[in-house]
């Protein structure tokens, strides 16, 4: 099938590279590998349907965009980052949080406009940042997160890092000026930047036809000159294996990677969203190959996953999220006094101002 029409794992790089496996051979990962892979998207997705209640009492409030449906991305993707590398994502960012790391505590106290929040309480579901796990937002302006990336991945590689920044955002973000300027920039430069294309088919509300003349988005990326392939993005598996190809370029000093992965969010938009833009069969349709019960079965067949084990996990996950409710629920509002505070930077004392030792402080040095 075609990018405009469905899921197509067919690699689109410049040249001519090799085709990436398609369907059924992609093969299990190790067993633990494989539990966890599971585990992290029933997570993700248990988490999502929680905070869909908790809008409905209005715990949380404000916008609240769902990832129910494209769990197999963030999941397949994050294994293969280091602790140093850094994660730019969009305001549909509660998978990457939770796959990289971020606690659910801290993640739902944000939702919840807490202090206790990883951004305390000041971003919240749009704005998820924590500079500990090196994800740098969360961000609400369509492609806004694509040159904060590119300036990442120069700073890292102007010093000397061997790291990886990857880049989420939606193939929306590709019909606006910061995509080719980054997408030129980091292939002029050879940035370690990998570029993951969370194509779910709507830009908002607009199909992918509508807005693109050229809808097989690997092909386009692939102008710039940067390997581009395609990828099944409803298979966490196909996902994992492109995601292992694509960071083991770029670490080997090959220069940006960009994946498409062709997913589909099961969910509105947002919590506002009429859906009028697609119909209900279509929904149905593409739920037939949601990412967990499909991965599910093939642990089931592999004899990874029985009834208790699936019981044990489902509990072990409530209750992560029942703690993580407790803790929002009894996280501290911002005082009044402090609502201005960050809107500027808050005055540091520079290093020449330090005391001395066995003399007074100096102020602007030498005259």
């Amino acid at each position: 099938m075609s990018a405009a029409t469905g899921p197509d794992t067919s690699v689109m790089a410049p040249g001519s590279a090799p085709t990436m496996p398609t369907g059924p051979g992609h093969v299990l990962p190790e067993p633990e590998v494989a539990r966890e892979m599971f585990r992290q998207m029933l997570r993700i997705r248990r988490f999502e349907e929680r905070c869909v209640e908790l809008y409905s009492e209005t715990k949380i409030r404000g916008f609240l965009h769902l990832y129910i449906g494209e769990e197999a991305v963030a999941t397949g993707v994050m294994r293969h980052l280091e602790p140093q590398d850094a994660i730019v994502a969009t305001y549909r960012e509660h998978g990457h949080a939770l796959a990289r790391g971020l606690s659910m505590r801290s993640i739902m106290a944000e939702m919840f406009g807490k202090v206790e929040g990883c951004s305390r309480g000041r971003g919240g579901s749009m704005h998820l940042f924590d500079t500990q796990t090196r994800i740098y937002g969360g961000n609400a302006i369509v492609g806004g997160g694509l040159p904060l990336a590119v300036g990442l991945a120069l700073a890292d590689a102007m010093q000397g890092r061997p790291q990886v920044t990857a880049c989420f955002f939606g193939e929306g973000a590709m019909a606006e000026g910061e995509f080719h300027e980054s997408m030129n920039l980091a292939a002029l430069w050879k940035l370690p930047v990998l570029f993951c294309c969370e194509n779910n088919r709507y830009a908002m509300g607009t199909a992918l036809s509508r807005s693109e003349s050229e809808t097989n988005l690997a092909v386009k990326a692939s102008s710039y000159e940067v390997p581009a392939w395609a990828v099944d993005g409803m298979d966490v598996t196909a996902v994992d294996e492109a995601a292992h190809r694509a960071v083991a370029l770029i670490r080997e000093g090959g220069g940006p990677v960009f994946l498409e992965l062709r997913t589909y969010r099961f969910r509105a938009h947002s919590m506002y969203d009429a859906e009028r833009y697609r119909s209900r069969e279509e929904v149905t349709s593409w739920r037939t190959r949601d990412p967990i019960d499909t991965f599910a079965e093939r642990l089931r067949e592999a004899g990874l996953l029985d009834d208790k084990a699936a019981v044990d996990l489902e509990k072990e996950i409530g209750d992560e999220i029942d703690d993580a409710i407790a803790f929002a629920e009894a996280g501290t509002d911002e005082p009044l006094e402090e609502l201005t505070r960050f809107v500027t930077s808050e005055p540091t004392q520079p290093e020449h101002d330090a005391p001395r030792p066995g003399g007074p402080a100096t102020r602007g040095g030498a005259s």
